[in-house]
């Protein structure tokens, strides 16, 4: 959570900037141009191993759609970690608002109350994480750790432990999947509006400016007038509103709600956010970086189902990654400081 740099204080009502922005953005360029370069490896893997299967339209298609709605998931956990916490509920939650919206009561009124449903479940829930952390002064931790196991049993208290399918009134859910535009289904450009939407947030607006510095200092971020608990407890609210759009993302792709949606996805989500780049003590990082990351796990995965690799062998294979993405990181903080 705390960082050697400082900040100036300004009048209340103004985010102060991060004192070192200009390196974090050269640091960052470098590090996304990394990641492509990681990216056009596998790439090359790919068409090296599997010429006949990997390059082909409907397996890049595959992998777009696999990583849209993690990807989700990935843009809302980047404004925590960058706000200096963590959140191990995503998974469980999106579970939560897929069980929900995929209710008889739900369904019946529609695919707009489906999707709302899902949206504002997955709100509610992130809010309560943020104010057991900023009001309840709980370790994100622990709190974030006691809504996934919370939402979970919840989860499978209200589908009881059944898978939940879309009704075919409701197609229009499942036309998110199978509407294609330029050979893209609709859930991909959900996505990309995402993260469009992210980046502007993050990089164009107080809000961005008042996460990078309530993440790098949130002492001198007090100081300066910004409400941090409240800021963080909208961190974890966006955070999940993610869960919920992601959530309709999967009813999309399976036709289903169930409470084993989601397994690992948040695993998988601060994973991608190390590879891209953003500190875990907070205060940096970028949208581009996490999705870059995103992509790298993605592709991974798509090589080793079309190899026929083990799926331990895969589990493997990521672990280790973020540990040489940890340690990079630990290099260039040395290298800068």
């Amino acid at each position: 959570m705390n960082d050697t740099r400082t900040l100036s204080a300004e009048p209340a009502g103004k985010a102060p900037a991060p004192a070192s922005s200009r390196s974090v953005r050269g640091l960052g360029g470098a590090r996304h141009l990394g990641l492509v370069a990681a990216l056009v490896l596998l790439a090359i893997v790919g068409l090296v191993t599997q010429p006949d299967n990997f390059a082909t339209s409907s397996n890049l298609v595959s992998v777009l759609a696999l990583a849209a709605t993690i990807g989700v998931i990935t843009v809302g956990m980047t404004f925590v970690i960058i706000g200096g916490g963590i959140d191990l509920s995503v998974g469980a939650i999106m579970a939560l608002a897929s069980v929900w919206a995929t209710t008889v009561a739900t369904q019946s009124y529609g695919p707009v109350v489906m999707a709302l449903c899902a949206i504002l479940v997955g709100a509610g829930a992130g809010a309560l994480n943020g104010f057991l952390i900023s009001y309840g002064r709980m370790v994100p931790f622990i709190a974030t750790l006691a809504m996934m196991v919370a939402a979970g049993g919840l989860a499978q208290r209200m589908s009881d432990r059944r898978t939940q399918l879309v009704r075919p009134e409701n197609d229009a859910i499942m036309a998110l999947s199978t509407t294609k535009v330029l050979g893209l289904p609709l859930l991909v450009y959900i996505f990309a509006a995402v993260v469009a939407a992210g980046w502007v947030l993050l990089n164009r607006t107080t809000f961005g400016r008042r996460t990078f510095a309530v993440g790098g200092n949130p002492e001198a971020a007090r100081l300066a007038g910004i409400d941090v608990r409240r800021h963080t407890m909208l961190l974890y609210t966006l955070s999940g509103v993610c869960c919920g759009i992601a959530a309709i993302l999967i009813m999309a792709r399976t036709t289903t709600g169930s409470s084993t949606h989601g397994n690992l996805y948040e695993l998988d989500a601060i994973a991608a956010v190390i590879i891209g780049g953003t500190l875990l003590t907070g205060g940096r990082g970028t949208i581009i970086g996490s999705i870059l990351g995103l992509l790298i796990f993605t592709v991974i995965t798509n090589l080793f189902i079309l190899n026929g690799l083990n799926t331990s062998d895969q589990l493997i294979a990521k672990g280790l990654i973020i540990v040489a993405a940890v340690l990079l990181q630990r290099r260039s903080l040395r290298s800068s400081s």
